[in-house]
C-alpha cells in the first residue's frame, strides 16, 4: 500500500516536473537567451517551511547554451509538437489520482480501485518517460557539439549541486527532538 503511494507520488511529481521542465524550454525557444535575460521575476511565496521552489530543468539549461534563432524555432516546434500527448498523459494521472482520492479505503471496492489506478498509472507514467526521452533526443539533435557537451557539463553540474543540498539536508538535525 505505501509503495503503491510512493510510485503515485513519484509518477505525478514528474509530470509535475516534466511539465514544468516543457514550458520553460519554450519559454527559452522563444527568445529569453543568455543575451537578452528576461526581467527577474517577483520572488515567489515561501512554502510551508520557508522553502523556495526553483525548478531548473532541460529548459533552463538550454536557454544558457546561446541557441541561434534557428534552433530556437526548432526546439520550440519539438515542444509545441509534444505538448498534446504530454498534456493528455498528464491529465489521465491526475484523473487516476482524484479516483483514488475519492476512494475510502473502507470501500468494499477499494482494493479494486488502487490495483486498477496502480496498473494504469504504471503504463502511463512508462509512456510518459518514452515520450519526455523522444523530445530529449529530439532537441539533442539540434545542438552542435560543442553545446552538447556544455548542456552535458551543466548537467552534471547541477546534479552536483542537488547532491550536495541533499547531503547538506540529511545532516542538518530535525527541529522536533
Amino acid at each position: 500500500m505505501n509503495s503503491n503511494r510512493n510510485v503515485l507520488a513519484g509518477t505525478l511529481l514528474g509530470a509535475a516536473a516534466l511539465w514544468g521542465a516543457t514550458s520553460i524550454s519554450i519559454a527559452a525557444a522563444q527568445g529569453t537567451t543568455a543575451a537578452a535575460p528576461a526581467a527577474p521575476a517577483a520572488p515567489g511565496a515561501p512554502g510551508p517551511h520557508g522553502w523556495r521552489h526553483h525548478h531548473h530543468g532541460e529548459g533552463f539549461l538550454l536557454s544558457k547554451l546561446n541557441l541561434s534563432a534557428e534552433q530556437q524555432a526548432s526546439v520550440k516546434a519539438i515542444m509545441t509538437a509534444a505538448r498534446p500527448q504530454m498534456k493528455s498523459l498528464n491529465e489521465e494521472m491526475r484523473t487516476n489520482s482524484q479516483k483514488l482520492r475519492q476512494t475510502q479505503p473502507n470501500d468494499p471496492n477499494y482494493t479494486n480501485v488502487l490495483a486498477q489506478v496502480t496498473q494504469s498509472n504504471g503504463s502511463l507514467h512508462s509512456q510518459m518517460i518514452t515520450q519526455r526521452e523522444a523530445v530529449r533526443a529530439q532537441v539533442f539533435k539540434v545542438l552542435t557539439p560543442a553545446q552538447q557537451t556544455q548542456l552535458a557539463a551543466l548537467q552534471a553540474q547541477m546534479q552536483a549541486r542537488m547532491q550536495a543540498r541533499m547531503q547538506a539536508r540529511g545532516a542538518q538535525p530535525t527541529a522536533a527532538q
